[in-house]
């Protein structure tokens, strides 16, 4: 019996420990919770769980006999883990796989992947993923038809299902909100009919534009890091377009610009001992502002918004304008810390609610002749109400079936590796579409 290592007991990993388990793998999940890891496996007598940290001293040092125990090593810790999971590896010559992007740490080990003869597979998760595969399945159908990619926009998002979108804000968390406000800070860098367009990251929720998707209304894009690098990577090199995006609800850009210009993306600690909420927030406030006795009155101005503007209705919903004492550890906290507490608590999702993930691709394509073609390809994958978030199925089960193709032996590819090639993608999203993932493609003249 072949045995994988699941390094990570997160919200994303159940389905995959059960995917393996149904297929007859022996999973080790190894958490720093041990109970977490405990629930995953239930009663399963091919399943073990054990406590693992791999941030301790005693935890680097078993790392190499974890992973020398098993065939395959799953990484789904945060990805700067991922290089030291992928050298115990290499050492012990065992497969490894992960959701993550490959970082330039994880890219300096292709060679001695490849001279260790094992396949170290990353970005295979949804975003990054399903996107991949999806798009390179139809980029292919385009390049072996004779035809040319002129055009790529891909947008996804994970948001509420309809009916539990209940907050202003249109979204919901189901764990810290902080790397989502992070988020906020990122540039943006892409391709419009052959025009280069730089975004800095103050300015990224000012650069957004609607999207409407069938069966489900209205949403807003806007553009996700560098997306030119992805011409190479999708073999598409001399596209004119090319653009990969973020789906919301509509609403949350101009929201998200305004609590971003406000400051609340500082992660400096502040001295709250004794404030309350509404004294944190008029401390915010420069030296030149409006000092009056109202300090949503006084934010609006310096936002240069109306105060029953969405911004400070969204504020005052989260509790940011109260008289009520702020709470902090050792007396501090960071603007960027009281925004990631105030949203967990608001904005999680309910016992019996569902998320929602959308993934939209848009291809211009053009054959020898004139003829052109618009074509699309929708994925819309809602969560169980008190089972699997669709979040979870789609980051993991991805993973789950390509750690099936490595170790049944249908793939013989070695080194870094991601799932733009057909060997990949086509089992992958085979293996997806039985499970009841699926992109729904469409194709008509342009």
């Amino acid at each position: 019996m072949k045995r994988v290592l699941i390094l990570g007991a997160g919200l994303v990993t159940g389905p995959m420990v059960r995917y393996l388990l149904d297929k007859g793998y022996h999973v080790t999940v190894a958490s720093r919770t041990v109970a977490k890891a405990q629930d995953l496996i239930g009663s399963h007598p091919n399943g073990e769980a054990i406590a693992y940290d791999i941030e301790t001293d005693a935890g680097h040092a078993r790392l190499n006999e974890l992973v020398g125990g098993h065939d395959l090593a799953v990484s789904m810790l945060p990805y700067l883990h991922h290089p030291a999971v992928a050298k115990a590896c290499i050492t012990n010559r065992k497969h490894m796989v992960t959701t993550s992007y490959v970082s330039p740490a994880m890219r300096e080990l292709d060679g001695a992947a490849k001279e260790a003869g094992i396949v170290i597979l990353n970005e295979v998760g949804v975003d990054p993923g399903i996107d991949h595969m999806s798009a390179m399945e139809i980029i292919h159908q385009v390049q072996n038809s004779g035809g040319h990619v002129d055009g790529f926009m891909s947008y996804c998002g994970g948001l509420p299902a309809p009916e539990a979108n209940d907050n202003p804000f249109g979204y919901k968390f189901s764990w810290s909100p902080r790397g989502v406000l992070l988020a906020a800070r990122n540039a943006a860098h892409y391709l419009v009919n052959g025009q280069e367009v730089n975004v800095p990251g103050q300015q990224l929720f000012t650069h957004y534009w609607p999207l409407d998707v069938e069966g489900l209304g209205r949403f807003e894009a806007y553009p996700n890091r560098d997306s030119i690098p992805y011409r190479e990577v999708y073999g598409i090199g001399d596209t004119a377009t090319m653009y990969r995006g973020t789906l919301r609800n509509q609403g949350w850009c101009d929201v998200l610009y305004k609590i971003a210009a406000f400051g609340f993306l500082d992660d400096q600690p502040r001295e709250v001992s004794g404030k309350t909420y509404a004294q944190f927030m008029r401390g915010l406030l420069p030296e030149s502002a409006a000092q009056t006795h109202d300090v949503k009155a006084d934010v609006a101005a310096h936002l240069g918004v109306a105060a029953d503007s969405p911004v400070i209705k969204n504020l005052d919903w989260l509790g940011l304008f109260d008289d009520k004492p702020l709470a902090a550890p050792d007396g501090k906290i960071s603007p960027l810390d009281l925004m990631t507490k105030v949203m967990l608590e608001r904005m999680q999702y309910a016992e019996g609610e569902r998320d929602l993930i959308i993934l939209v691709h848009h291809f211009n394509a053009s054959y020898p002749g004139g003829k052109k073609e618009k074509i699309s390809s929708t994925l819309i994958a809602f969560g169980e109400p008190n089972g699997d978030t669709a979040m979870a199925r789609t980051v993991s089960l991805p993973a789950a079936i390509g750690v099936d193709l490595i170790l049944s032996g249908q793939v013989e590819a070695t080194g870094i590796q991601t799932p733009v090639t057909p060997d990949w993608y086509k089992p992958i999203l085979a293996g997806l579409k039985a499970l009841g993932i699926e992109c729904v493609e469409r194709v008509e003249a342009a």
